[in-house]
């Protein structure tokens, strides 16, 4: 997958280093603001149990 996307991006090697940073910045962005927190509520993180013995 990732050769098939540099092979897609144009432009010589710096342009597509910037490029490659570029969709890095932005998947990271939509995972934190919009995939992390609609799944938060889904997850069993709030529901401790802590048992006695």
């Amino acid at each position: 997958m990732y050769v098939w996307i540099w092979r897609h991006l144009p432009g010589p090697l710096a342009a597509r280093l910037a490029q490659v940073l570029a969709l890095v910045l932005v998947v990271a962005a939509v995972l934190l603001f919009v995939i992390f927190p609609w799944i938060e509520p889904h997850l069993p993180i709030n529901q401790v149990t802590v048992h006695n013995k």
